[in-house]
C-alpha cells in the first residue's frame, strides 16, 4: 500500500529565505529543509551565507547561497531572474530580511528611520512583487512575510521598528487581497521575543531577562527552532485556504496582561 502524503511533505518545492545565514531567517530555512524543500538562503554577506549553506549541505539538504540586496530594486531583480531561470521556479518566499535600531524617539536619527523602513517593509513589497510576478502566471505560490509581536504594539526606543511591522502586518494582508484570486497564498508570522543574535544584548540584561520570563505565561524566551513548524505550516498545502492571516508565535506573550 502507498503510504498517503502529508499535507505538510515540501519535497520538490523550492524555497527562497531573505536574511537567512543567522537567526531565526537560518531556523526557518533549516525547517523548511527538513520538511523536503530545496533552499535558496540569501543575504548581502557572502561569507556568512556559504558558512550558512555548508552548515545545511553537510546536514543533507539541498541548499543554495545567493547573495542580493534585498533593499536595492536592481539587484533584487537580477538575484530573483537568477533563482528563477538557474535554480527554478520558486514555490515558496519567506521574507525574512530585517534590522533593529534602538533609541529614544526624540533622537531617533532621520537617516536611521529610513534605514529600518527600507529594510524591514519596502524589500518586503521589492521582494515580494518581484517573486509574486512568477508565481501568477503558474496560480500558484506561498509568501511568508515575517511580522513581529511589535506589529500590535510598541516599546520604548523601537517606535520605527513598530511601525514598519505594523506596516508589513497590513500589507501581508493587502498581498493577499490582491493575489489571492491568483492562486497565492500570502500569510504572516509574528514572533515574540526568541533567542537570537539581534536579542543577545536584551537576554544578557538581567533586568529584562527576568521581565521577559515574568510577562511570558510560557515563563521563557522562544528556541529559534521552535518557528520552525509555523513556517513549515504556511509554506505547506496543510494551509491552503489559509490568507492573509498573521500567526503569533510568543508563547502567549500577546495573549496576557
Amino acid at each position: 500500500m502507498t503510504k498517503p502524503t502529508s499535507p505538510f511533505d515540501l519535497s520538490g518545492k523550492l524555497a527562497l529565505v531573505t536574511g537567512s545565514s543567522r537567526g531565526l531567517g537560518f531556523a526557518i530555512a533549516k525547517a523548511l529543509a527538513e520538511a523536503g524543500a530545496r533552499i535558496v538562503i540569501n543575504g548581502r554577506d557572502s561569507h556568512a551565507l556559504g558558512d550558512a549553506a555548508a552548515t545545511l549541505n553537510e546536514a543533507g539538504h539541498d541548499v543554495k547561497a545567493v547573495a542580493f540586496d534585498v533593499t536595492s530594486e536592481d539587484s533584487v531583480g537580477d538575484g530573483i531572474d537568477y533563482v528563477e531561470h538557474v535554480l527554478g521556479p520558486i514555490d515558496i518566499l519567506v521574507n525574512n530580511a530585517g534590522m533593529q535600531f534602538r533609541s529614544p524617539l526624540e533622537d531617533f536619527p532621520a537617516d536611521r528611520f529610513d534605514q529600518v523602513l527600507t529594510t524591514n517593509l519596502t524589500s518586503v513589497f521589492t521582494v515580494g512583487q518581484a517573486v509574486a510576478r512568477h508565481m501568477i502566471p503558474r496560480r500558484s505560490g506561498k509568501i511568508i512575510n515575517i511580522c513581529s509581536m511589535l506589529s500590535n504594539v510598541s516599546r520604548p526606543s523601537v517606535a520605527p521598528y513598530a511601525a514598519s511591522k505594523a506596516a508589513v502586518a497590513n500589507l501581508t494582508r493587502g498581498m493577499a487581497v490582491d493575489w489571492a484570486k491568483h492562486g497565492l497564498n500570502i500569510n504572516g508570522i509574528a514572533p515574540g521575543y526568541f533567542l537570537t543574535e539581534m536579542n543577545e544584548a536584551l537576554s544578557q540584561d538581567e533586568t529584562f531577562n527576568r521581565w521577559i520570563e515574568q510577562r511570558t505565561p510560557m515563563g521563557r524566551w522562544g528556541q529559534p527552532d521552535e518557528l520552525g513548524g509555523a513556517a513549515v505550516f504556511l509554506a505547506s498545502d496543510a494551509s491552503r485556504f489559509v490568507n492573509g492571516h498573521i500567526l503569533y508565535v510568543d508563547g502567549a506573550f500577546s495573549a496576557t496582561v
